[in-house]
């Protein structure tokens, strides 16, 4: 090779025959149309509304003064759910929280912001307690 083994990056001539290039588009079938699912207009996939209630509760105790808020109830999600949702929550609120015995825990008095991202998830948020 000339240039001492580099490979001219300089553009130019074309880079050789054409595979495709002696085809023609006659006989050849257009596109499909595209086509409605059945059941009517397309819709956005809309999470189940009916996922079990969901105690939203305002605690102290425990925690040196601190208030926290607790969302507790959960019945047939898992784990690595509850770690999902619980981080969704915390980047809404701008706060810190963890997933502890199977309750979501948030700090701060953030039970409205609560209710209203597990309401999104399709549970039934009730406020508990004070």
């Amino acid at each position: 090779m000339k240039n001492g083994g580099k490979i001219s990056t300089e553009g130019g001539g074309s880079l050789g025959q054409d595979p495709f290039g002696g085809l023609s588009m006659l006989g050849l079938p257009s596109a499909p149309a595209p086509t409605k699912p059945e059941g009517g207009p397309a819709r956005r996939a809309e999470p189940n509304r009916n996922r079990g209630r969901i105690e939203i509760r305002r605690m102290t105790g425990g925690r040196g003064g601190k208030t926290v808020t607790v969302a507790s109830g959960f019945v047939g999600i898992g784990a690595a759910e509850k770690d999902v949702l619980a981080k969704k929550i915390r980047q809404a609120c701008g706060c810190g929280g963890t997933v502890k015995d199977g309750a979501i825990e948030i700090q701060g008095d953030q039970r409205e912001m609560v209710a209203q991202m597990l309401a999104e998830a399709g549970f039934r948020p009730v406020m508990a307690g004070g």
